[in-house]
């Protein structure tokens, strides 16, 4: 049963090889510099000290000001996916992270550090989420609605297995080639995608060539106002988008709170390294791969998105509850074997709304609801980096240095209360006089 849900699976990813091929090497690319650049920063910044205050309000100001733009580029970004075309949209994100990381490979003193993390904000405002919403509307367009869970499983699945890839790359290579390697594979996605990625939109171009250039930039700006009221209507007048938004706001809330200092923590708490954050990811992402390549593809059918989402989402309460109690090194261990079962609140979520929208309206829902999603990874941060600074010292009040990220798990429950209320068959009926404007899926 199992062998014959995997082949399934594969049979269904087939059309998806071109796409999923160059995001597992941007994917690889960038899961290899996530375990040096603690050390890397730290030592820029804190020079000989294992807690640096600043990197951890750096970190917390980049997520941040990223959460700020988000909150329109997103949903921007799943409008002209669906207008112009999902493949020229993918080669402007894809292409964004090649230029932070070439400034570390450079050089890593701390004027590069800073400029860095300007250049990764830029990064982040365009590629964080949409990569995955861009993704996700392309394989709706090619993919039956009843065998898109599975499809988008695999697809995140294929993200856990590009981790962990990333992350072995990283344990062995030494450190002063992993910015290199990176640099490398980041423009291998957007040049195999220029040549062998086929569009699935038909973008039919509008005559406007009288028009003046000042009227252009009007219409535009209407248009793109028009549009972010049209995808705002249908999340909001459909009970299961309405629903997922408050579910994917406050889960946002808690874990990227959580992923925002958690490095810092341990680093500060148990003198974690490169070493460790590699064993730590590695871990999350094996145990991932299983559950999203073979776990959700065989219980879906049976139970269906929401009995999953509700799963994962208890499980990412223990993640947090455990890393914030952590009273030993081996803790932070087990709370991330929990990360193979958390995981599959993306997966579910997509296919939630995947499911609640249209076929035409793929990228402007899934890029909504991320827009939502986005506002609570803009206002985590406000509250994490100052609490998760002020345990860490020694004028907490009281002894529980992961404090901050028990406050997060508390997000993390109120997502799930909202998860048991929904219900993700329901589907909004879409009036097919809404969607005159909507681009021409081409027959796969």
């Amino acid at each position: 049963m199992v062998l014959k849900e995997c082949v399934r699976g594969l049979k269904e990813l087939r059309p998806l090889t071109h796409l999923l091929l160059p995001l597992c090497f941007h994917w690889i690319a960038e899961a290899m510099t996530v375990s040096v650049l603690v050390d890397v920063v730290t030592s820029a910044l804190c020079p000989g000290q294992t807690t640096c205050t600043e990197a951890i309000y750096i970190s917390g100001l980049q997520q941040t000001v990223v959460g700020i733009f988000k909150m329109v580029v997103l949903p921007l970004l799943g409008q002209l996916a669906d207008e112009y075309g999902r493949k020229p949209l993918l080669l402007i994100t894809v292409s964004t992270s090649i230029f932070p990381f070439a400034v570390l490979a450079w050089n890593q003193s701390r004027e590069s550090v800073y400029v860095y993390y300007v250049l990764r904000t830029i990064s982040f405002i365009i590629s964080q989420g949409s990569i995955f919403c861009i993704a996700v509307a392309y394989a709706a367009d090619i993919i039956e609605e009843g065998n898109r869970a599975a499809a988008f499983s695999w697809i995140t699945g294929f993200f856990s297995a590009s981790h962990v890839l990333g992350n072995l790359l990283a344990r062995f290579l030494p450190e002063k080639y992993i910015f290199v390697v990176s640099i490398v594979l980041l423009i291998f996605g957007p040049v195999y995608m220029h040549f062998f990625l086929a569009e699935t939109v038909e973008w039919v171009p509008k005559m406007d060539r009288d028009s003046t250039f000042l009227t252009k930039i009007t219409n535009v700006a209407h248009k793109r106002y028009e549009s972010m009221r049209d995808a705002a209507a249908i999340v909001f007048k459909s009970p299961t988008l309405r629903g997922i938004s408050f579910v994917l706001f406050f889960y946002e809330l808690g874990m990227s709170g959580i992923s925002s200092v958690l490095l810092f923590y341990l680093k500060a708490v148990f003198g974690f390294n490169k070493n460790q954050y590699s064993e730590i990811l590695s871990m999350v992402g094996i145990g991932a791969i299983f559950s999203q390549i073979l776990v959700l593809p065989l219980l879906n059918p049976l139970v269906g998105e929401g009995w999953i989402l509700s799963l994962a989402l208890l499980a990412s309460i223990a993640y947090g509850l455990l890393y914030g109690l952590a009273w030993a090194s081996w803790v932070p261990y087990l709370s991330a074997s929990f990360g193979a079962i958390y995981i599959l609140v993306k997966p579910a979520t997509y296919a939630v709304i995947s499911k609640g929208s249209s076929s035409m309206n793929q990228g402007k829902t899934q890029g909504f609801v991320a827009g939502v999603k986005s506002i609570a990874s803009l206002l985590s941060p406000l509250a994490m980096s100052p609490l998760t600074s002020w345990f860490l010292s020694s004028a907490a009040p009281f002894d529980c240095k992961g404090f901050s990220i028990i406050v997060a798990s508390v997000s993390m429950m109120i997502a799930l209360c909202f998860a048991c209320l929904l219900k993700p068959d329901e589907k909004l009926s879409h009036d097919p006089e809404d969607e005159i404007e909507a681009p021409l899926l081409r027959e796969s």
